[in-house]
């Protein structure tokens, strides 16, 4: 079906999937339209190009907002002026999808079938029966399931077209920044904050920690280093390395694939291990290496000039409740070394898991750490160390060690205008950019308003 007649769906589409499918217990139920409806909302609002935009497209845009929740206004004025924002925004879509096309911009199935698909799922999980589902849709002016999919289908390519557009256009330097005045930030941000668009802001942490992992016995170091140089003999043999990583490796994430690590870059990994990964040529495998997580034999797939794809079996050592016992004395003595003046970096250099973040740099909103964090920062202040605190290692059923230094300490707050300067500034530059775009895409195309 082509855009035009996926057009020609009555605006119960939005009466009922909007309030019954988006937000159904919002709705007392859809109401079908009147036969007679068709010719007075399915008509002819604006034309770009040879592609008309109907009234009922408006009245979908009006739906969505109400699911949304946006206060509509109450006036005729504003009301007329709210529709003339909607066919304005039709007519630009329009243009960039045209805009789109004449510079051989594709969208295939493959690329918006999985969020479609997933979209409709939601979508038919929200009634009881496959019945009501379909009822549903015939009310809402689509006759089938497979009718409503082709529409989700026909609107996701639109999405995606613009923003393949905008990539290129960004790319070659086709979107110059437009100049932005103090004063229209200014207006924005207050603007914003009475329509209620600018949240109170969080209650924010900045920190540095040192993190300190139980660390193996000697003898059960050696045992884990020892299983793992004989599964590189029988690799070495002619085993299968897949065959081996499912049977052996301690790697849960990945064991039951063989290994399989998928698609990587430079830096993804801790040091030691990303190094060697890099460093194979395709069907290679590694000598065993050994990493905070244990002793590792890799095999390379796959290489592309910036990722690789690659294996590896994991063997770790055995750590029992005095080693655990040995990293909490370790951390109680590196918390105090810390709070005497100890140097933060020497400090990591020797004790910290590089597999951990060592510092959070920019203000993080408290309510979203781990619970374990949440409680050991509570009644804290800024530059205060704090005791040891755990958090189970759940691949290896271990605790770790976590030490923090309070770096910054925030209550939740009012936003002011300097909290959202630089990233307004840079949003109202893309726009006027943007829209300086469109504007002389219209220049260039015929566009008709007969609203």
């Amino acid at each position: 079906m082509g855009r035009t007649g996926m057009l020609k769906i009555r605006v119960s589409l939005i009466a009922a999937l909007a309030a019954a499918l988006v937000a159904p217990a919002m709705a007392q139920g859809p109401v079908a339209p009147s036969p007679d409806s068709t010719t007075s909302i399915d008509r002819v609002v604006a034309v770009v190009g040879d592609e008309p935009i109907l009234r009922s497209e408006v009245e979908e845009e009006l739906g969505k907002m109400k699911a949304e929740g946006q206060q509509m206004p109450t006036d005729s004025a504003a009301q007329q002026q709210l529709i003339n924002d909607i066919i304005n925004g039709l007519i630009d879509d329009d243009l960039m999808v045209a805009e789109a096309k004449k510079q051989k911009i594709e969208v295939s199935d493959n690329d918006i079938s999985p969020e479609v698909d997933k979209q409709v799922a939601q979508i038919r999980g929200r009634f009881a029966t496959d019945a009501e589902y379909r009822q549903q849709l015939k009310l809402s002016g689509f006759g089938t399931p497979d009718e409503y999919r082709r529409w989700l289908l026909d609107k996701a390519r639109r999405t995606a077209l613009q923003q393949k557009l905008f990539e290129k256009l960004r790319q070659e330097n086709k979107l110059p920044p437009a100049p932005v005045s103090e004063a229209e930030v200014d207006s924005f941000f207050q603007a914003s904050k009475v329509q209620g668009q600018i949240p109170k802001l969080p209650a924010t942490i900045t920190y540095r920690q040192i993190v300190i992992t139980p660390q193996p016995s000697a003898s059960e170091d050696s045992a884990a280093l020892a299983k793992a140089e004989s599964l590189l003999v029988e690799i070495r043999k002619g085993g299968d390395f897949a065959t081996i990583a499912k049977r052996e490796s301690m790697d849960n994430s990945n064991k039951d694939q063989g290994g399989d690590l998928g698609w990587h870059r430079r830096g993804e990994f801790v040091p030691n291990f990303d190094r060697v990964y890099f460093a194979l040529r395709p069907g290679q495998v590694s000598p065993v290496i050994k990493t905070t997580f244990g002793y590792h034999i890799i095999k390379v797939d796959r290489v592309q000039p910036s990722e690789v794809k690659g294996r590896h079996i994991l063997i770790r050592p055995t750590i029992d409740s005095a080693d655990v016992q040995r990293a909490r004395v370790l951390a109680d003595s590196v918390a105090k070394l810390w709070r005497n003046g100890a140097n933060f970096d020497s400090l990591v250099a020797k004790y910290h898991d590089p597999s951990e973040e060592k510092i959070m740099p920019d203000p993080f909103p408290q309510a979203q750490l781990p619970k374990e964090y949440q409680a050991a920062i509570k009644g804290h202040k800024a530059g205060d160390i704090l005791d040891p605190f755990t958090i189970m290692d759940a691949s290896r059923g271990v605790p770790k060690f976590f030490i923090l230094d309070l770096t910054a300490v925030d209550d939740a707050r009012e936003p002011t205008l300097a909290d959202y300067r630089q990233d307004i500034r840079d949003r109202l530059t893309q726009q006027k950019g943007v829209r300086r775009y469109l504007d002389n895409l219209r220049r260039q195309t015929f566009v008709s308003v007969r609203e």
